[in-house]
């Protein structure tokens, strides 16, 4: 036997490839543990303050709680159902319970592309392989936000889609009203979910109509599923969206979202791909092998491409939604890769549960070397975050009203609850004209002094990088009472 089919045997030993996915989880979860991206997240301290107001409560807000400058706008917590998660595992773990909850969503999302790739590629170094060419672009690259659960939900819509799409069994999508019940309550991005369901449904309906007419084109692929029940499926979804407390009060937010524009000239993630970095060139390679992917085939799968181009669209227009065309790219190519060679037996729940036990116990075994602990947790968030000049605060306080750096929000609003901020990064709740308004007085050009927050604040909390810093170090209506390398305190005289 020579020594390339030794490795092929090798490789098919079931125990070799449960040790690698085993390897692959942990290593993302070890990852995750040393760069700690759960806890140095701008907006995650908002979100658990709003899950402990939801839990405190036993409601959903429907205004701009915790703000004062935008208190009486309407706002929808459009992610109630991840908040209350994350702050239930700070009630009940602490920072570590912080830190817990973005790792494991971390490992969640490594998880779904694998299983999503190994139904419908069917072999298993097949949906190993593209599952680290998938993740590697976005995993580590996005925080570990209520987006990770759309990331999961979308991969295992997907893997229903192309399931059903390839075996032209439409009861394999009887899950999916249930599934964007679940979704549409953890995450707005369920909208990115319900469209490739309604362009199955939309590229159904056009080749049904050219079928009646008798003129289907010969390079396209035939419908492999019934229009009707396709129809009902999607209009299921649709109600399925609605069973919460938001009702259907969730696609004006979707909306409101679409009309923004200062975001995505503000935010970073927002913007589109540089290609100053390694993983991006991997999302436009993994892109253009999924459309030569669609391209192989005989005919055209006219949903897979219409899906793929939509996608690449998304994608190169803003990074945080390059997970949207990576795995929408693999899944292509999975599918094409379903075609050579026969479907191997997937895991079984003990099979599983090995996995999984040993990830826990790699877990545990590295997160001591890695400083995943309650100490080294505080020591990054006090690298990161103005701790000191809160604390110093707290000890010494001047009463408010408060002004704040925009991206310091979210973790005032948790830190420092006495003080109600006046901006945080919920962007969908202050609008256009009020990150404008704030970002314009952070830079400390002459429009400061007409800002109406800063001008009925008592107390101001400012990076020492701010423009605003050097700006009300020489105005006479403020005094420097505090101030360290990273962060300064000013108040009013």
């Amino acid at each position: 036997m020579s020594a390339v089919q030794e490795l092929r045997a090798l490789l098919r030993l079931r125990v070799v490839q449960l040790a690698a996915l085993a390897i692959l989880l942990s290593a993302v979860g070890i990852i995750s543990f040393s760069i700690k991206l759960c806890i140095l997240d701008l907006d995650i301290w908002w979100h658990l303050k709003v899950g402990d107001w939801i839990v405190q409560h036993a409601a959903v807000p429907h205004t701009g709680i915790l703000s004062r400058t935008a208190a009486e706008r309407p706002w929808v917590a459009y992610s109630w159902g991840y908040e209350v998660l994350m702050s239930r595992f700070y009630a009940w773990f602490g920072l570590l319970g912080i830190g817990l909850y973005g790792t494991f969503l971390t490992i969640g999302v490594a998880f779904a592309a694998y299983w999503m790739l190994r139904r419908i590629s069917g072999r298993f170094w097949n949906a190993w392989l593209l599952a680290v060419i998938c993740c590697y672009p976005f995993l580590f690259m996005i925080m570990p936000r209520p987006v990770f659960f759309s990331i999961m939900l979308f991969c295992v819509v997907l893997a229903l889609l192309f399931e059903a799409n390839r075996t032209g069994r439409v009861q394999t999508l009887y899950w999916l009203p249930l599934i964007f019940l679940l979704w549409a309550n953890l995450h707005i991005q369920f909208i990115y979910g319900l469209f490739p369901v309604g362009l199955l449904f939309g590229v159904s309906l056009v080749l049904w109509l050219l079928e009646r007419f008798d003129a289907s084109p010969s390079f396209l692929a035939p419908r492999s599923l019934p229009v009707g029940k396709l129809g009902l499926v999607f209009a299921a979804c649709l109600v399925a969206t609605c069973v919460g407390p938001y009702s259907y009060h969730l696609y004006g937010v979707v909306v409101e979202y679409s009309k923004a524009n200062s975001a995505y000239s503000l935010i970073v993630e927002l913007q589109p791909l540089t290609f100053r970095a390694p993983n991006h060139y991997v999302q436009l390679l993994l892109c253009a092998t999924g459309f030569i992917a669609v391209g192989w085939q005989k005919r055209v799968d006219l949903f897979k491409l219409a899906l793929l181009t939509v996608a690449a669209v998304v994608a190169f227009r803003t990074m945080r939604d390059s997970w949207f065309l990576c795995t929408i790219a693999a899944a292509c190519v999975a599918d094409v890769m379903s075609q050579f060679g026969n479907r191997e037996r997937p895991e079984s729940a003990l099979e599983w549960a090995g996995v999984w036990a040993t990830v826990a116990i790699a877990l545990v075994l590295f997160a001591r070397g890695t400083d995943f602990t309650i100490q080294g947790l505080d020591q990054a968030i006090s690298r990161h975050f103005p701790v000191k000049a809160a604390n110093f605060l707290r000890q010494n306080p001047v009463p408010g009203p408060l002004y704040n750096t925009l991206d310091w929000g979210g973790f005032l609003m948790w830190y420092m609850p006495n003080y109600s901020v006046a901006i945080d990064g919920r962007n969908d709740l202050y609008g256009d004209q009020l990150d404008e308004l704030f970002i314009g007085t952070q830079r400390g050009g002459e429009s400061y002094k007409q800002d109406p927050y800063l001008n009925e604040a008592n107390v101001v909390l400012l990076r020492r990088t701010d423009g605003l810093y050097y700006a009300l170090s020489q105005d006479p209506r403020f005094s420097l009472i505090y101030q360290d390398p990273m962060s300064a305190v000013f108040a009013r005289r």
